[in-house]
């Protein structure tokens, strides 16, 4: 027996615990839905039939049509995404009922089974992860166009300060979520095509040689590009740490790693003396609880946010018995805060730890890999979900200033929703292999 077919076996052994997993996924979203009615008001919310309803119904479909057209694929991803989507939807109920916005969660759950869709969408569409390694500049260009369609005037505009937002009549999108997917899918196949050359180092750290440089000094240069043009600190750090990994793994060097962090280090402080928004995120992460800092900034949102995580303690003060609103952005950039004073530190743990699952599961599949794209591709998606988490939860924490990225299928965001289904259903495709071969 080869070991493709070994590992599919595999696979298919694995897969009915997935249908196990998934049903716990839904009652954990539709019981965390109720407690946070139940917290909140002293009853069970009135959605619950319908949200219940319509949120099974959803999952079930798709991880049927996922069956028929991804047979074979990783039977975890899915469920996971569900229960930190069910999650995100209960926190956001109890946040946005509790400042009389019920609409926006409820466009939130829109914006999941649109998620779902596109998830199945890009399945169908994309039946062998090989054939995007052919459009390797078409992709780049269309990342690129994406990445800065913000700063077009009459097309971009900014909320809070960041040029993040794009409108195209009634719909409006952050471009950014769905650019940095189709820049990993370039840099895949563009440093699977010139590992060879890459993998030439000098010295016991095999550092880079100077003519290998430029890719790495054209990434830097365009991540300093988007956070001078577009002020995104989140996108800039982002970019820039994905394509240094997808780097390193692409040449083995860790040389790349060093002179990556030494312009990483160079970045940052040109940020701080250079950018004023940069400036004052790092005065504000020093500072956060000085009365005279969160005078001067009119939010105090870390100091809130440090306020909610220790009054949670370890157990937490219950879905919808804490004051999580008090944080002015808590529904998006502070909902880890929410979760860590409702959940405490044992909920937060949990949340963290369906992240891992994700990242866990997306490092595997570029394990199980052999080809070099492939193998490139899931590192590289990996990376995205794993930065993103880190920027966000590093930021609430004080690990690290704020970037202001969401954090995924939790916070209030469309765009984000969608953009991490997409994400998750290149994993699955590429763990599944080509509809093609997984048919027959």
């Amino acid at each position: 027996m080869s070991a493709t077919t070994a590992v599919a076996t595999t696979r298919r052994a694995r897969t009915p615990s997935g249908v196990a997993l998934l049903v716990l996924a839904l009652v954990v979203s539709v019981g965390a839905f109720a407690f946070a009615g139940l917290g909140l008001r002293g009853r069970v919310p009135h959605q619950i039939a319908i949200y219940a309803l319509v949120t099974c119904a959803a999952y079930a479909g798709t991880w049927v049509a996922m069956r028929v057209i991804a047979r074979g694929a990783d039977p975890v991803l899915l469920p996971t995404a569900a229960a930190l989507g069910g999650l995100g939807i209960a926190m956001l109920y109890r946040i946005m009922v509790a400042r009389g916005q019920p609409q926006i969660w409820v466009d939130q759950a829109i914006w999941l089974l649109v998620g779902l869709a596109a998830f199945l969408i890009t399945l169908l569409v994309i039946r062998d992860i090989r054939r995007l390694d052919a459009y390797t500049y078409t992709i780049g260009l269309v990342g690129v166009v994406l990445l800065f369609l913000p700063i077009v005037p009459g097309i971009g505009y900014a909320i809070n300060g960041a040029q993040l937002w794009a409108h195209f009549g009634p719909v409006s999108f952050q471009p950014a979520e769905f650019g940095k997917i189709l820049i990993v899918i370039f840099l895949a196949s563009y440093l699977s095509s010139k590992r060879e050359l890459l993998a030439t180092g000098v010295g016991r750290l095999g550092m880079p040689r100077p003519k290998d440089l430029g890719p790495l000094l054209l990434a830097w240069g365009a991540s300093l590009a988007v956070l001078f043009l577009e002020k995104d600190l989140g996108a800039s750090l982002l970019f820039f740490g994905v394509f240094v990994v997808m780097v390193w793994v692409a040449s083995g060097r860790p040389g790349y790693l060093v002179v990556g962090v030494v312009l990483f280090a160079a970045g940052a402080v040109l940020g701080y003396i250079a950018f004023t928004h940069v400036h004052l995120r790092v005065d504000y992460w020093l500072h956060a609880l000085d009365p005279a800092t969160v005078h001067e900034f009119g939010y105090g949102q870390l100091a809130q946010g440090w306020f909610a995580l220790a009054s949670g303690g370890l157990v937490g003060t219950g879905l919808g018995q804490g004051s999580p609103t008090l944080i002015p952005y808590v529904g998006s950039d502070f909902i880890f805060a929410a979760f860590g004073e409702e959940l405490g530190m044992i909920g937060a743990a949990a949340l963290l730890l369906l992240y891992l699952v994700l990242i866990g599961r997306g490092l595997r599949i570029a394990i199980e890999r052999v080809d070099a794209f492939g193998k490139l591709l899931a590192t590289g998606l990996t990376t995205v979900l794993a930065l993103q988490i880190f920027a966000i939860v590093g930021g609430v924490t004080r690990l690290i200033p704020l970037t202001g990225v969401p954090l995924p299928l939790v916070s209030y965001g469309g765009s984000s929703r969608v953009a991490t289904f997409v994400l998750l259903a290149l994993l699955v495709r590429i763990s599944a292999g080509p509809w093609e071969r997984a048919r027959g």
